[in-house]
């Protein structure tokens, strides 16, 4: 039905809306070294990522990784990939799926990856076409890093940079130690340590490294995962008093010096001082991804075994669980107060 109180040549216009974009890291398009060449060439030419002047940097990276790396990688998406794509992409469209019903259809709920697709203009641009005139980013990354954080809001820069009628924006801080957050790694966890045949002797919370420089800079990423390691640690060894808790940090890039200790370093080691039992559990990730089940359930696991482990368990992410959609529902509500 025409608007009243439009003129009657008026363009059409959509009813005001709000949106929320669930942010991930990214992945390629296909398990081919192909498409992983295209997504580590925008991936690793991030200054948030890779902060060496270009001038020194981009020689190496098509000289050298570019040519090398992308095969190793397929190789380890290959072993990983699901009819539904991608790992990270499917599950992260299952938590925009799965939160949009919880919400309901006030408020409109979409997902990007910041390398790759689908990308963050392509999906903010399809938001403010459908009348979302308040955006949520949401960047699904519990621990602030300037490597995934900040580079996402740089590409929302970008983004608004191209839009002529540009939303309003909030953005979802990172909740490392949101008491939201805990609950639902204590409650997983607990859940999927208490399910399993016999209790591991030992738990190792990995975290994704980062260069010990960036510490150095002022970065609060490493505080930020130690945090949630306590206060993770607390929750579970009150219900699982025997139980060893370690942390570590994995996914080691290049020759600098990186945030210790080594999550392989760690697994071999506990292996050598006898511990035979050992699950692994990654609460830096929002969901599961080649870093989960290829790095640490595949790779992680031989580490351990060739050491003398004898047990070996790797537990889930968040992603799509009842915890965790409890923990993304009351996140998102909190940041939309005012808004709906």
């Amino acid at each position: 039905m025409p608007n009243p109180t439009l003129p009657a040549d008026h363009p059409p216009l959509k009813a005001p809306r709000v949106g929320v974009l669930l942010v991930n890291l990214g992945t390629p398009d296909a398990p081919t070294p192909q498409a992983v060449r295209r997504y580590l060439a925008e991936f690793l030419s991030d200054p948030r990522v890779i902060e060496i002047p270009a001038v020194v940097w981009k020689p190496i990276l098509h000289g050298v990784i570019l040519r090398t790396r992308p095969a190793k990688s397929a190789h380890a998406y290959a072993q990983v990939w699901t009819d539904k794509g991608s790992p990270l992409a499917a599950i992260t469209a299952a938590q925009a799926e799965a939160l949009q019903a919880r919400l309901g259809a006030e408020v409109m709920v979409d997902w990007a990856m910041r390398y790759g697709n689908p990308s963050i203009p392509s999906r903010m641009e399809a938001m403010r076409s459908a009348g979302c005139e308040r955006i949520l980013i949401a960047p699904l990354y519990p621990q602030y890093c300037a490597a995934t954080t900040a580079s996402v809001m740089d590409a929302v820069g970008t983004a608004l940079g191209s839009m002529r009628w540009q939303p309003a924006l909030r953005t979802l801080p990172s909740y490392y130690d949101a008491p939201a957050h805990i609950d639902a790694l204590a409650t997983d966890l607990g859940a999927q340590l208490a399910a399993l045949p016999e209790l591991p002797e030992a738990l190792l919370l990995s975290f994704h490294g980062m260069p010990e420089r960036t510490l150095k800079l002022g970065d609060p990423y490493h505080c930020h995962c130690l945090k949630t390691a306590r206060l993770l640690q607390e929750r579970l060894s009150a219900r699982f008093p025997a139980l060893e808790i370690r942390h570590a940090f994995q996914s080691r890039f290049g020759r600098a010096r990186w945030l210790e200790p080594s999550t392989e370093a760690v697994l071999a080691e506990m292996a050598h001082g006898g511990t035979r039992r050992l699950a692994i559990a990654a609460p830096g990730f929002s969901a599961d991804c080649v870093e989960t089940l290829e790095e640490l359930a595949i790779r992680g696991r031989e580490v351990f075994l060739e050491s003398g482990g004898e047990s070996f368990v790797t537990l889930s992410c968040l992603n799509a669980s009842e915890a965790g959609m409890d923990m993304l529902q009351a996140l998102v509500r909190n940041e939309l107060s005012g808004w709906l």
